[in-house]
This record gives C-alpha cells, structure tokens and sequence, in this order.
C-alpha cells in the first residue's frame, strides 16, 4: 500500500507564504520523502506590493505585477485553492475554507499577512480608501477617474499616515494629477518616514515640497465623510472638503489567527522561535506580518516585505529540514537597504554603503525589485518588457 504523502498546507500567498511554497519545490525531495503541497490564498494572484504604486501613474501593467497564482506555479507541483479562511483547527489539524473546503495537513504554514484597520475614526469604514490589494487599487483608479473626467479646478486627496505608503502615494498621485491635484499627507507624529534613514527622509521631504503637498504633522483624524475629514492639530479642530481619502496606517491580524489558542503579543502576532515555528506548536510556522519573530541574534525582526522574503528562504529550508531529520536554522535578517518610489521615474535608496536619489535610484529600485519576482520565467518576461517600452515608445507614431 502506498504511505500517504505528508502535507504540507501553507495559508497566504503574499511574498511569505509563496515564497516558501516555491522554496519547497526546488529542495531536494527523495520520491518517497516528497511532500503534497498546497497554497491557499483568497484572490488568484500574487500581489508585487512594492510595485503597486506604479499602476496609478501607468508606468506598470497588472500583469506585471500581479501574476496568477496558477502561471507562477504551473510544472513546481504545487497545488492552489482559492480560498478564505474560515477556520483552523491546530489539534484536529485542518482548515476550513468558506468555499467550503477542509484541508488536513501535517505541517501549517501562517502567512496570511494583515489587514487595514478602518473602524479606528468615525467614517472611515464608509468613506476612506485602503491601499493594500490589487482591489484597493482598482477602487482608487475608479475613483480617480470620476474625478478627472468631471469639470472640476481642484482634486482634493487627503492621506492619512506619513510612512511608507502615505509618501509613496502621494509622489506617484501628484504626479499623475498635476495642476490639478491638492495633496495632504496627515501624521500624528512629528515627522513623516520616522524609521526611515535621514539621507531617504531628505530626499522624500523634498520630492513632496516640490509637487506642493502638503503635510499637516503632529495632527490627527476625528471623522471622515462623504466630503470632507476633520482634523486636529494642538486642540483646534478643523473641517475640511476632500474627495478622496486613503488610509495607510495601521496593520491588523487577520480574524482567522485572532482566535487560535497559540500564544500570540498584545498586537495578535503569534509569537514564534528563531526557527520560525510557532511557540509550542513545532508543527506550525508564522511569518510575515503575522508573526512575532526575533532573530538568531535576539533582535526584534520588521514587519516588511523585505524581511518576508527572506523569512520564506528560512522557512522552506526549516520544513524540509523537519521532515529529512535534518538541523533547523535560526532566522538571520539580513537588511540590505530601503527604496521608495517618489514619483514618475523618480526614487530614493540606502543601503550596503551606497544611498541614490532621482533617476538613477529609480532604475537600481527596478532591477532590485526585477530580481526578488517569483519565478525566473516571470522576471524574463517583465524585463524584455521594459528593455522593450522606451523602443517601442520612440517608434510610436507621433
């Protein structure tokens, strides 16, 4: 009789649940060792997140940077279910799909990523815009061209947080509505891009003051309506219009983990050993956003895609260690610098010694980012794309 093969069921196919289903297939399996593996995730493509911006300015495709899941992982073996979670059952070792399906599984891989919390300010569960899915971006697209089609002098963006995202946003949005566009970046704090290095934060500081967005710091949010959001600033309360409003602060675990009986921080991560296995429960790993991991070095690891792309090598590596009777290994972050997008053909980055800004930064952040896609056949394809685009762009009848 043949013995069944062990399963392995991985939950989110973000950069830390594909990642390490991709990673699992290249290992060397023996036939009777080779494990049964399959990718859940509840929309049918991987989502290049970094590069989402870029789809609200036209500099890049869907296709691009949103593959199916099915073309990444035709000929790895791998199967897909398109799913959401409804339940996971750690002692009966299963999980429930609202599609009704169950899944057993020998070992779990948590990678479910987090969601944006909107119900921390009257109206923003109605009236603000996320910014986290391909859908995010297709609501704000849709959104931005009612806008532009109607005859009006101002657009009137707010965007609510001055990190990462909020930055980004308002970069690339200033660029694509020009004249026209009204751009505010609110922050509680201080400062925007508080954890970013100086030399990035100068160069973000600057790209905003030359594309007049404004920044309301040290302020905050007390409702959103249909048309306006009041805002806060030293005990004075002000209301003003608006037409559209993102929201970029904020991660929250997913309800599916929310309620497992595995110990999990005071934000709901799980908490997990070096190895990345949730703590007490060898038989499940957590990475990425949900995941409260420190390092082999006791240091506090982000929560970054960066960081979730390296985690999925560890964890691939981890569970084929676990079923070959071979060592495991402590996860080492390996930081190797920050890039942000500021705009059409405009960006900053540090690391590894070297910091660039502008043009220059823009295309080191493309060939980075070309690199880390998922599979060799789609980083050819999207780079004879952009080798092809300036020709074609020069040969295009004026």
């Amino acid at each position: 009789m043949t013995q069944q093969p062990v399963r392995i069921c991985i939950l989110g196919g973000g950069f830390a649940g594909l990642y390490t289903a991709l990673r699992l297939s290249q290992l060397p399996w023996t036939q009777a060792e080779k494990p049964e593996i399959t990718l859940v995730d509840r929309h049918d493509r991987f989502l290049f997140t970094p590069l989402l911006y870029e789809l609200m300015t036209g500099e890049l495709h869907t296709w691009e940077i949103a593959p199916p899941f099915e073309e990444l992982l035709a000929g790895t073996g791998i199967r897909f279910c398109q799913g959401t979670v409804k339940t996971i059952d750690v002692g009966a070792r299963q999980v429930d799909l609202h599609t009704g399906i169950t899944l057993a599984y020998d070992r779990l891989v948590l990678a479910l990523g987090g969601e944006t919390p909107l119900d921390l300010v009257p109206g923003a569960a109605e009236f603000a815009l996320p910014f986290r899915t391909i859908q995010d971006a297709y609501r704000l697209e849709e959104r931005l061209r009612q806008l532009e089609a109607a005859d009006t002098d101002k657009l009137r963006v707010a965007i609510v947080g001055g990190g990462y995202s909020g930055v980004e946003l308002a970069c690339k949005l200033a660029d694509r509505l020009g004249g026209r566009g009204r751009l505010r970046i609110i922050e509680q704090t201080d400062r925007i891009l508080r954890t970013s290095p100086e030399f990035n934060r100068t160069a973000a500081t600057r790209a905003l003051e030359e594309r007049g967005v404004w920044l309301d710091l040290e302020t905050t949010v007390d409702a959103i309506t249909a048309d306006t959001i009041s805002l806060t600033y030293k005990g004075s309360t002000d209301t003003i219009p608006v037409e559209v409003v993102l929201w970029t602060v904020g991660t929250r675990v997913v309800e599916a983990i929310s309620g497992l009986p595995l110990k999990q921080n005071t934000r709901g991560q799980l908490v997990v050993t070096p190895t990345l296995q949730v703590v007490d429960q060898p038989d499940v790993f957590a990475l990425g956003d949900l995941a409260d991991c420190k390092d082999a070095e006791g240091q506090q690891v982000p929560t970054t895609a960066q960081v979730a792309f390296q985690q999925a090598e560890f964890a691939g590596w981890n569970l084929w260690a676990s079923l070959t009777n071979r060592p495991l290994l402590p996860f080492r972050y390996s930081p190797v610098g920050e890039m942000m997008t500021l705009g059409i053909d405009q960006a900053t980055m540090t690391g590894l010694g070297i910091s660039l800004d502008g043009s220059l930064a823009y295309i080191a952040r493309r060939l980075a980012y070309l690199y880390r896609m998922p599979t060799l056949d789609h980083q050819l394809r999207v780079g004879l794309n952009w080798l092809a685009q300036p020709l074609l762009t020069a040969l295009a009848p004026k």
